[in-house]
């Protein structure tokens, strides 16, 4: 995996393309073209370096079209030699990464010094890249009885410096799991001996994993790295004696691309639907010559069973939350009749939110698939065995995520999982409901496009809703919606779980989420509001909403809840602001809808302001069932 294979090689004139981009007609596009490909650890440097050599214009061009992120990075091993494939597997990932290091070993300075450079920084996150060899009771490989186990010394060590860093530094930081080198003692005893390595590690990752559950921290499974490529291969003793690399050369660039798709994650950026080609890639055949009884899929057979096995990895990333759909070149009859009538399908025909088979191009195919859930093409994963199929969605939609697939069926498991499109950072109860929720949205479509009017569909759909502060129970999905919402979010500031806990236990600050239900299921929290309190006004420092439910007059609701509360704290005015992206050009007017009045404008914002007292509320067909007002 060392080679990143669900990612296409470099084109044999990927160095002269380097060397040109400077004076490429687009450069940005062209870096975006370029980080694309399976770099590795030298080719990641020379496009660094390109990247580099580009204007401050071009560069800030770039970063524009990349969501910002940056990382405070500590270690006992060298971590420089990694930039170059961090930034490049970042802007793969879409993110725009800036790395500030720290000299090497200087974990514990940079940790409980207030003044050290990264408490210093403001950051989004410290990676603690620490490996075993960065705990001297893991090290010590003495078997003489101890009241502390090596494990639990290890362990402390590492909870001191992530809560130093949270309290002096307000970060999150992502820790790392500890791989177990190859290296052994007792033999299979190791794994049972107290104090040895292999039971110190176990114990330290099992103390780790629990811990993380209740943290804002996160997890950089890096012992899960190791199992996939095998100790052995990992781990580079003469690397590491000669310039502390904490791994060999060769795996640098998959430990980058995990990182940063973690680091994706933090910001919503992982994938959010797997479209699923049929003929060739859920079961063996093509169902239109073949048959039913002549494709390949199921118990029994070992073409057949490896297709199952895609059948259960899909199946278990829509029970996480992945939403699937279907787009084949197929008569969708004959199509369904697979998924309704043979017995080694595992996957059926409500396993999808969208089932598109039909003679068009895929490419349109795909665009109506976004268009129906109504997510970005950047949100999707295409599978599809046939390598032309795969070349022309790259070539027409360069938004979407092709994996590249080998001829050899029985390995299409193990590429896709390797590539981690749907890297997660929790789970929540809307993750287990998204693909209700999204099958609900089109049922309403449906309802829609017969109503007589807006207001008729409306009042048909029953809404109720609900507002409550911010609490450990919607902490987690508040995190996502603040960091993955980027079209209907008048602000896009992003916050993390520890930021939200600052804001719940302020007096400076006002939270609301809110949930709304129909007839036809439970649309979850679909929005999130943080206001600033001042003497006589509020700053509506985040407003965002999920797309599922635009045009069902929520914002009304939202403002009437507002306002009522603003009334009751003997507040008189409220201030709003709209801060444009490249996404967010939807919410431009909102203020305006809601009765604001706009009274600065500049480069980075429009300001609105609303006298409370001169607002009618509004009272859209939307039952309110418990309020943050009454609760």
């Amino acid at each position: 995996m060392h080679d990143l294979p669900w990612l296409l090689t470099p084109s044999d004139d990927f160095n002269e393309r380097c060397a040109q981009l400077a004076s490429h007609q687009n450069p940005a596009d062209e870096v975006h073209v370029l980080a694309h490909y399976a770099l590795s650890i030298n080719q990641s440097n020379r496009l660094y370096q390109a990247i580099r050599k580009l204007s401050v214009e071009t560069r800030s061009l770039l970063s524009r079209t990349l969501t910002p992120f940056r990382l405070g990075i500590v270690s006992n091993a060298t971590m420089d030699l990694m930039i170059p494939s961090l930034i490049t597997a970042a802007i793969r990932n879409g993110v725009d990464l800036e790395v500030v290091t720290t000299d090497f070993g200087q974990v514990a300075q940079e940790a409980f010094d207030p003044d050290s450079k990264l408490n210093q920084s403001t950051l989004d996150a410290v990676l603690v890249a620490l490996d075993y060899r960065a705990y001297p009771s893991l090290v010590d490989q003495s078997v003489a009885s101890d009241k502390a186990a090596p494990s639990e010394k290890a362990f402390d060590y590492l909870q001191q410096i992530r809560e130093s860093f949270k309290q002096k530094g307000g970060m999150i930081c992502i820790a790392q799991t500890l791989a177990c080198p190859p290296y052994e003692f007792g033999g299979n005893f190791d794994a049972q001996f107290d104090g040895l390595l292999r039971k110190s590690l176990t114990e330290f990752n099992c103390a780790l994993v629990d811990d993380i559950k209740s943290s804002p921290d996160v997890l950089l499974d890096v012992a899960a790295m190791v199992n996939m490529v095998g100790a052995y291969n990992w781990f580079d003793d003469r690397q590491w004696y000669l310039s502390r690399m904490p791994m060999a050369n060769t795996y640098v660039p998959l430990y980058a691309e995990y990182l940063t798709k973690l680091i994706a994650a933090l910001r919503g950026k992982s994938k959010k639907c797997l479209v699923l080609d049929l003929d060739n890639t859920l079961w063996g055949g093509v169902i239109g010559d073949d048959g039913l009884t002549g494709i390949q899929i199921g118990q029994g057979h070992p073409i057949g069973e490896s297709f199952l096995a895609i059948h259960q990895w899909a199946k278990t990333l829509k029970d996480l939350g992945v939403i699937l759909a279907v787009c084949s070149k197929n008569d969708k009859n004959i199509a369904l009749e697979v998924f309704q009538k043979h017995p080694g399908m595992l996957l059926k025909e409500n396993d999808f939110a969208v089932f598109v088979a039909n003679w068009e191009d895929k490419a349109t195919n795909i665009r109506l698939i976004a268009k129906t859930l109504n997510i970005g093409l950047d949100a999707l994963v295409f599978v599809d065995d046939n390598p032309a199929e795969r070349e022309i969605i790259r070539t027409m939609l360069p938004e979407v995520s092709v994996p590249e697939l080998p001829k050899d069926v029985s390995q299409f498991l193990r590429i896709l999982s390797a590539a981690r499109y749907f890297e997660k950072i929790d789970f929540t109860e809307d993750d287990a409901r998204r693909n209700a929720q999204y099958l609900g949205n089109i049922r309403r479509q449906e309802i829609q496009e017969s109503a007589a009017s807006l207001e008729d569909y409306l009042h048909s759909l029953e809404m109720r809703i609900r507002f409550a502060p911010f609490d450990e129970f919607g902490r987690k999905r508040i995190v996502q919606l603040i960091n993955k919402t980027n079209q209907f979010n008048l602000t896009t500031r992003r916050y993390t779980e520890a930021d939200l806990v600052q804001f719940e236990d302020s007096g400076q600050y006002i939270t609301l989420q809110v949930h709304l239900q129909d007839k036809f299921g439970d649309n979850g929290m679909i929005s999130v509001v943080i206001c600033r309190v001042n003497e006589d006004c509020w700053d509506i420092d985040t407003w965002l909403m999920s797309c599922r439910v635009i045009k069902r007059r929520v914002e009304e609701a939202v403002c009437d809840e507002l306002v009522t509360r603003a009334r009751e704290c003997g507040i008189t005015r409220l201030r709003g602001y709209y801060r444009p992206t490249e996404k967010n050009s939807l919410v431009k007017e909102h203020y305006r809808q809601l009765g604001f009045e706009c009274v600065c404008t500049n480069e980075t914002e429009d300001v609105w302001v609303l006298e409370v007292d001169h607002y009618q509320i509004k009272n859209p067909p939307i039952t309110v069932t418990k309020s943050s007002v009454t609760a």
